[in-house]
């Protein structure tokens, strides 16, 4: 893969950038992109980010950035042999076994390579998530701790568990087990951003309004848009807890720069920092390929019994009534709001 260069907008301590980058023609316009009828880019429609490679590229391939594409087919057909271990659709299987076929049924991971990279991240070079800060590992720590202990409530538990946001709606968006889809909405005046995951809408104005003041955060944080030729640029702030990328905090900065790629692609070049969260700033890309399937609801907060039946498994007991006395409550950290 050739490295795309786009502009350095590292400038401030806390910033994500998301960049949907695409290929432009001679007049700087891609002749193959759909376009609205005020002539920009169509971004409408249901997109899937499903894909082989995972976040961080694994240890043992270093330094390679894109397999040769041998090495990529064999790379998926491990990955696809991994899956299958202990599948079995025999009603006389181990119960693991045919759970694990169930799993392989309803979950959605992508199976190919895309581009035949070994990873979304790109920058630093060795495909790694940077290191964390010092404290972002006490925040993370404090976190782990909260999900292995008896929970004192809810609010101890992740945000996905939670049903307030799926982990792959993001921001910014990447893959996960399934539900890997979202579908755009746009007006010369909005875009509305609707994850399948949890069934998340993001709805982004144009008119170049300023954000909200800073003490006003939200889940998926607050979001302005604004065309810069063919691209869509978001800019997002204000984000109450941790996103999509594992380890974050609440300083985020994001910036989208969504762009159309042809009949059906949308190619996400994404830039993240956040000095709160890692030691130094990352790079990621995310392709979408346009679908013709509809998106589905995901009720997740309709008769969450999961919820109930864990805080209530957590107190039963005297072991259960001990540990939810002595917990500590959370401590936010100086970052978290």
């Amino acid at each position: 893969m050739i490295r795309r260069s786009f502009p350095s907008i590292r400038a401030s301590a806390v910033l994500v950038t998301v960049l949907c980058f695409w290929q432009v023609g001679v007049a700087g316009q891609n002749s193959l992109v759909p376009r609205t009828p005020d002539g920009r880019p169509d971004l409408s429609g249901t997109w899937n980010f499903s894909t082989a490679a995972p976040m961080q590229r694994p240890e043992e391939l270093a330094d390679k950035a894109v397999l040769t594409a041998e090495a990529a087919a064999e790379y998926e057909q491990r990955v696809a042999a991994r899956r299958r271990a202990g599948d079995s659709p025999s009603e006389t299987a181990s119960l693991e076994s045919r759970v694990s076929y169930e799993q392989a049924i309803w979950l959605e991971r992508g199976d190919q390579l895309t581009e035949r990279r070994t990873s979304l991240v790109v920058d630093p070079p060795n495909g790694r998530v940077p290191a964390q800060t010092q404290v972002a590992q006490i925040r993370t720590a404090t976190r782990r701790d909260a999900r292995n202990r008896a929970p004192r409530g809810p609010e101890d538990r992740n945000i996905a568990e939670r049903c307030v946001m799926g982990f792959n709606s993001g921001p910014p968006m990447t893959p996960s087990a399934y539900n890997n889809n979202v579908q755009i909405f746009q007006t010369s005046s909005y875009v509305v951003i609707l994850n399948e995951m949890v069934y998340k809408a993001q709805v982004v104005p144009l008119d170049k309004r300023p954000h909200r003041p800073s003490h006003v955060r939200q889940w998926a944080g607050d979001s302005r848009a604004r065309w810069e030729g063919d691209a869509l640029v978001i800019a997002t702030t204000n984000l109450l807890r941790e996103i999509s990328l594992d380890g974050s905090s609440a300083n985020l900065h994001l910036v989208e720069r969504l762009t159309r790629v042809g009949e059906g692609m949308l190619t996400c070049l994404f830039t993240v920092t956040d000095s709160a969260s890692w030691e130094a700033p990352l790079d990621g890309e995310v392709h979408m390929t346009h679908t013709g399937e509809p998106l589905y609801e995901y009720a997740c907060h309709e008769g969450n019994y999961s919820m109930a039946t864990a805080l209530s498994g957590a107190r039963s007991g005297p072991r259960g009534r001990w540990a939810v006395t002595a917990a500590k409550p959370l401590e936010p950290t100086k970052e978290d709001p």
